[in-house]
């Protein structure tokens, strides 16, 4: 800089131009802006008048003329005016740099890249979720440095609402190879045209919380199988019966069969009506087998299209045995055909089971009316856009003590001397994971009604079920 005031100097006293060459000092000005505070600009400022002054004394000491005098304020008005320019860009370039201070202050990880994806601002929070200093991360395109991963809750920024915000979870890659999951927003910064020229990107790490929830749900799945288990425990009896029909079926009709093949002109034609009887009983004690082996073992949920008269059929045959042990009447009342939902079969069926046999035990003691269990579905619109499938158990036992109404789904809340209150917290659980709501409420005379309430199938969001209320 001072190799260059010294050249203007030099040119504008010794060379022989009829130009004022002391407007050059305003480029040094301006120049000197990028790497001088506010009194080191002065200071240059001050330099490039006193050399136009001393320029023009050397120049024109002998004789006083009004162009070489003019020429002179020209010069000294674009110092004045390069100065006020530099000293005003001085001054916003320190209060972004004051701004872009505070974004270090953040735990949040903050970023900019622009229409590219290269990364053109990297704040101390980015540094230390992901370990790339900040002289490493400018320049890189981001979406190779953090090898970004979208789960199939993130949808495109192209089927928002508004698409200058994002906002979603993201995988990212840190420097040593670690993933890490973050809450992502995105604001986009469009030109006057509508074209997106940068993107900030703000991240907070959640990978603590995504393991904690893991655990969360792992160790809900292993209170769900034992209570399946308990459940099933329950109804031994039941279960028993509804093996032993089958088989003795088998035994009876394998019998006919030897008794028809065994007279003097065997009847074939009865045996193979005995033959077939005998296979629909065996296959009936199959399905049996697995629905009870599926309602037992451990895994997964796993969703499926079905219905909520699905879910009856399977429950029902385990639960007669129960009913009939305790005179309880059924009375079904299922819609045909039923809407579909988009559920696990398992999980459902043992939110059933559980409203069905607490029904069964309110009733066991009640006497002077009819012990019945009325189990019913249907559609019902919440509004005009939103479609629910709904199942209604109703008993006619001892009914729900209003002190008690709001805390039956709280865990471990039990009215049974043996009970662990389990049931109920994990069915209203199970049923809000597949996005819809469980309700109690007294019967029309007597005893309980349970109402679940799921969205059906063409409303289901598989990845992200919304809320729903009766």
């Amino acid at each position: 800089m001072l190799a260059g005031v010294a050249v203007i100097f030099a040119i504008d006293t010794f060379a022989p131009l009829d130009i004022e060459i002391a407007v050059l000092y305003a480029v040094v000005v301006i120049a000197s802006a990028d790497f001088l505070g506010r009194r080191g600009i002065l200071l240059v400022c001050a330099v490039c008048v006193l050399q136009t002054l001393l320029s023009y004394a050397i120049v024109h000491s002998e004789s006083f003329q009004s162009g070489p005098v003019l020429r002179a304020l020209i010069g000294l008005c674009a110092i004045g005016i390069a100065t006020l320019a530099a000293l005003r860009n001085r001054a916003a370039a320190e209060s972004l740099s004051d701004q872009a201070a505070l974004l270090d202050l953040t735990h949040d990880a903050i970023f900019v890249r622009d229409r590219n994806d290269v990364i053109t601002y990297w704040n101390a929070g980015a540094e230390e979720l992901y370990g790339w200093p900040r002289k490493e991360a400018l320049g890189q395109k981001a979406s190779d440095l953090l090898k970004t991963k979208y789960p199939p809750s993130a949808g495109p920024m192209e089927q928002i609402d508004d698409p200058s915000r994002w906002q979603g979870e993201l995988v990212h890659t840190r420097r040593d190879g670690l993933e890490v999951w973050v809450v992502s927003r995105w604001a986009v910064q469009r030109d006057e045209r509508g074209r997106p020229i940068a993107t900030m990107e703000t991240n907070s790490g959640i990978t603590e919380q995504k393991q904690a929830e893991d655990a969360l749900n792992h160790a809900r799945s292993q209170l769900e199988h034992v209570t399946r288990i308990s459940t099933l425990g329950e109804l031994t009896a039941s279960i028993a019966h509804e093996v032993n029909q089958p088989l003795a079926a088998i035994v009876t009709n394998g019998e006919a069969s030897l008794r028809w093949l065994l007279r003097d002109e065997p009847n074939i034609e009865e045996v193979r009506r005995a033959v077939e009887r005998m296979i629909a009983n065996g296959r009936r004690a199959s399905d049996v087998i697995t629905r009870l082996r599926a309602l037992a073992r451990k895994g997964n949920p796993s969703h499926t299209v079905l219905t909520l008269n699905d879910i009856v059929a399977d429950v029902i045959p385990l639960v007669e045995r129960e009913m009939h042990n305790n005179d309880v009447a059924l009375k079904l009342d299922l819609q045909a055909p039923a809407p579909p939902v988009f559920g696990d079969r398992v999980q459902l069926a043992q939110v059933v089971i559980n409203l069905v046999v607490n029904a069964i035990h309110a009733m066991s003691q009640t006497g002077g009316r009819t012990r019945l269990l009325s189990i019913s579905s249907k559609a019902s619109l919440e509004d005009s856009n939103s479609q629910l499938a709904v199942l209604e158990i109703e008993d006619t036992g001892t009914g729900i003590d209003p002190k008690i109404a709001s805390d039956i789904f709280t865990a471990f809340h039990t009215t049974k001397a043996d009970g662990m209150g389990m049931g109920l917290s994990i069915s209203r659980t199970i049923v809000e994971s597949h996005g819809g709501s469980i309700s109690a409420t007294p019967g029309d005379r007597w005893g309980a009604l349970f109402t679940i309430c799921l969205p059906v199938q063409q409303q289901v969001d598989a990845t992200a079920a919304a809320e729903f209320s009766c």
